[in-house]
């Protein structure tokens, strides 16, 4: 994956764009513990590698939108990096995906050990939450570790769903693929959003505006967290390894259920757009202050990897 995938999720670069210090700062909160060298060099590899960054992005500019200031929503952003990238090197080890490509480059058991990557994940996992209890404001700390702490298990119980089963029979394919998405990509995409309104600390808001803008934000990650796992649904079948920078086609070959395989291309295509056309519509209440997440619903729902 080159750096053109590092910047397809991001509004044009400025001043103001929330990931200029953002990666300096993930470097840093590493750095914090007192790790072997080794299992640090290994979470950087990992952390650090050319990405999305959509889960820091949303959080930071949920903040703004929230009335907040970058800074008072980085501990969550890297809190919620940390989250994201242990499941990646966990969803890639033999005993789940069994995937050797990630973000272009060999998944990390593949470049240090399966033991490595084991520990490693667990360290981000606990990191994740050491680092908001001494980083977030004291007033908003314990909400954020119950928001986070809660999308992570949802985000854990999708997994165990998507590669395991276990699902309601009572649930016809379509339901069992919105259970799915809504649990292991929407669990943690809706924490980003709501983690960065709770970052702002209702600066300058009443309590019924601040209400109203939670709920907002709420419908709008609902929403774009589905559409982000059916685009990649869309890209699994449409694009090959190269473009994607992970192995393409790997669902169909596991057998797993996919938007896709449920409804077909079209229909697929057709269901990205109410979704997209959902979360939008859900901003209305921020007026031109949500620009950017309007930017980033475009961006996540147009993306080619």
């Amino acid at each position: 994956m080159d750096q053109a995938e590092d910047e397809s999720l991001r509004p044009a670069a400025d001043k103001s764009d929330p990931l200029t210090s953002f990666d300096e700062y993930l470097h840093a909160a590493i750095d914090e513990f007192a790790l072997p060298p080794s299992l640090s060099q290994a979470i950087k590899y990992s952390l650090l590698a050319p990405g999305k960054r959509l889960r820091p992005l949303l959080c930071i500019h949920c903040c703004r939108v929230s009335g907040g200031r970058d800074e008072w929503a980085l501990p969550a952003a890297a809190a919620l990096e940390l989250i994201h990238t242990f499941s990646l090197v966990h969803d890639d080890l033999p005993a789940l995906d069994n995937d050797d490509l990630r973000r272009g480059r060999p998944t990390l058991h593949r470049k240090t050990s399966e033991s490595m990557a084991i520990l490693a994940g667990d360290a981000m996992m606990s990191a994740a939450f050491r680092h908001l209890m001494l980083r977030a404001p004291g007033s908003t700390a314990g909400v954020l570790v119950a928001e986070l702490s809660e999308a992570t298990t949802e985000m854990i119980a999708g997994q165990v769903y998507d590669t395991l089963g276990g699902l309601p029979n009572e649930l016809n394919p379509l339901e069992q693929l919105i259970e799915i998405h809504s649990r292991k990509t929407g669990a943690l995409i809706r924490a980003a959003c709501r983690m960065g309104a709770i970052s702002a600390g209702g600066a300058g808001r009443t309590k019924h505006e601040q209400h109203r803008e939670f709920e907002a934000i709420t419908e709008f990650a609902d929403s774009i967290g589905i559409a982000f796992q059916v685009v990649d649904d869309i890209l699994d079948v449409t694009q090959d390894s190269s473009q994607l920078g992970k192995t393409a086609g790997k669902d169909t070959l596991q057998g797993k259920l996919t938007y896709p395989s449920v409804l077909g291309l079209e229909a697929t295509r057709r269901e990205v757009r109410r979704l997209h056309d959902e979360a939008v519509h859900s901003l209305r209440v921020f007026g031109p202050a949500a620009d950017a997440l309007r930017e980033l619903a475009d961006l996540i729902c147009t993306r080619t990897r």
